[in-house]
């Protein structure tokens, strides 16, 4: 583990700092590239145009010649969070604007598959649909897209996955990675995209006057579903998707929020007039993910839908009862996963480059989220496969996998098929994370395989685990208040939660918990006592120790005390 501090540019800190930002504030945005008090703005008005994204003023004409013709739409999603808030958007959205004839169809993680595939179109066509419209999935869907097509189908493609070598047939494609696309913002979420959809519908319906500049339906109530899907989706946090975050953030906080929204906040015991990117990504993201990964999405996007609140807050604690079933899964499934990587190496040795493991009695919807826990653990790119459910599939195997910075898992798996042709039945993903499909019998080639791969392209330095933090704390920031001035800022993907390191004197330390499975410790921090908590840490630390932390409060009777969150330490 090596802990590394950022670099904080002194000019761009002074500058900001000048401008009237908070000293430490100024400090984080410069370590993280921000020069100006201007890309701190988080107004509407400074969002990039609609116009920039290829394809959408295509997109807008044929919605609303489709609503001019009541003809009837019907959006195709994904079935996790990020799917599911850009299913949510296109609806409400397009139901604002005045369509009449609104449905969706979310397919199922394991009968289904992801994306847009040509069952998934017949079906579309079945319910009686005119246009079909994708979100968050489509730009690989050339089979399905060619079947909607030949079907009769008008079909209109929103996503922001990479293309493949071929973009689908569509008769509009709006994504900001496809080619010749010169939007500035290549990491705006599937959920961003559509919201962007709607911007440019509206615009092509002003302009056909079916309402003016004060007529027109306001699409602000849309923002924090928005800034959920953008954070769910573990996209980075460029300036303009911290806009669209920071503004769903305000109305989540002035308890303007769609009713599933709010039942949301309550069943995880979240505070909504607090709200911060950490519910997003903790507390709300997996409860609606938990319904694709374990029933059936339509639930989440049901509770995103409602109106009504007890409507709302019914299907909040099923999603919340779905999500604990879920946790039990995935605990007894990493519990298990993590002796099976242990065993693959000597407690004296380093643990292999890369990591592969396989249970007939694995979940398949949880392998995504053990794998990202070995990785974690071990630091390793990691694949965790379960037997297929799907029928006629039994003698297939379903991996997810979750990398460490420096490994491209897609990359990696595309040498391997190239290696050992037939190993792998099919594979997709990015550079972070990835699935796979294998022949049961295939596997241990995989796996021989698949560590190959890590070892020609991991070094030592990759190898080991780095800490990019902030630097140490001044003792007179360790108050509640300036705890609560950090989590009203937009932190996230590419754009770091604050996190400080030094070294400190650590006084006590015992274990805590049901499973007594976390370090609760009592530290000086620069000549002051302070509390800290290391999650997950079961292994005492030295007397003197280099710290990495993160700040929080704790609130306890009524009395809030900072206590620092460790996320790792340098002996």
């Amino acid at each position: 583990m090596k802990i590394i501090a950022r670099d904080i540019p002194p000019r761009a800190a002074w500058a900001l700092e000048q401008a009237g930002i908070h000293p430490l504030l100024a400090r984080l945005y410069a370590a993280r590239g921000v020069l100006a008090k201007d890309e701190l703005d988080d107004g509407l008005g400074r969002l990039l145009p609609p116009s920039g994204l290829k394809g959408i003023d295509t997109a807008a004409r044929l919605l609303a010649d489709a609503m001019a013709q009541n003809q009837r739409l019907v959006i195709v999603a994904d079935y996790d969070c990020a799917g599911a808030t850009a299913c949510a958007v296109g609806v409400r959205g397009l139901r604002l604007l005045g369509a009449q004839q609104v449905d969706y169809l979310v397919p199922d993680r394991v009968t289904d598959g992801y994306g847009l595939t040509p069952p998934i179109a017949r079906r579309v066509k079945e319910r009686g649909a005119d246009v079909l419209v994708t979100v968050d999935n489509g730009i690989a869907s050339v089979e399905g897209v060619a079947e909607a097509k030949a079907l009769g189908l008008t079909v209109v493609v929103t996503d922001h996955h990479l293309p493949g070598p071929a973009l689908p047939a569509a008769d509009a494609i709006v994504n900001p990675n496809q080619p010749g696309c010169t939007f500035e913002s290549k990491s705006m979420a599937g959920v961003g995209v559509m919201f962007y959809v709607l911007l440019a519908l509206r615009a092509e319906l002003r302009a056909r006057g079916i309402f003016d500049a004060t007529t027109q339906p306001k699409l602000d109530p849309l923002l924090p579903l928005v800034a959920l899907g953008t954070v769910a989706d573990v996209v980075k946090l460029d300036t303009n998707n911290r806009r669209l975050v920071a503004q769903g953030l305000k109305r989540i906080r002035a308890g303007q929020m769609p009713a599933g929204v709010a039942a949301l906040f309550h069943a995880a015991g979240r505070k909504a007039p607090a709200a911060t990117t950490f519910d997003f990504g903790f507390a709300l993201g997996p409860r609606i993910n938990a319904a694709g990964r374990l029933a059936d999405m339509t639930l989440g996007i049901e509770c995103l839908l409602t109106d009504e609140a007890a409507r709302a807050a019914e299907l909040a604690a099923t999603l919340d009862g779905i999500n604990r079933e879920r946790r039990e899964i995935e605990g007894g499934m990493r519990e298990q996963a993590m002796l099976m990587a242990e065993s693959l190496f000597d407690e004296s040795e380093e643990p292999p480059p890369a990591i592969s493991v396989f249970d007939p009695d694995f979940h398949e919807g949880v392998v995504g989220i053990v794998a990202s826990r070995i990785k974690d653990k071990l630091h390793r790119p990691t694949f965790v496969f379960a037997a297929s459910s799907a029928p006629g599939k039994e003698h297939e195997l379903k991996g997810s996998g979750r990398s460490i910075p420096g490994f491209h898992l897609r990359d990696a798996l595309d040498l391997v098929a190239k290696r050992h042709p037939g190993v792998i039945l099919k594979f997709g993903g990015h550079a972070m994370a990835a699935g796979c499909t294998v022949a049961e019998e295939s596997f241990h080639v995989f796996e021989q395989a698949f560590s190959q791969v890590a070892q020609e392209w991991l070094d030592a330095a990759t190898l080991t685990r780095r800490i990019e933090t902030d630097g140490p704390l001044a003792p007179e920031h360790v108050r509640a208040d300036i705890v609560d001035l950090l989590h009203r800022e937009v932190w996230g993907q590419g754009f770091a939660p604050p996190t400080f390191s030094e070294e400190v004197q650590v006084l006590s330390q015992r274990l805590v918990g049901e499973a007594k499975n976390h370090l609760s410790i009592k530290i000086i921090h620069q000549g002051n006592p302070v509390d800290a908590i290391w999650f997950g840490r079961t292994e005492p630390l030295p007397a003197r120790v280099v710290l990495a932390f993160r700040l929080d409060v704790n609130e306890w009777k009524g009395e809030r005390r900072v206590q620092f969150l460790v996320e790792g330490a340098q002996v």
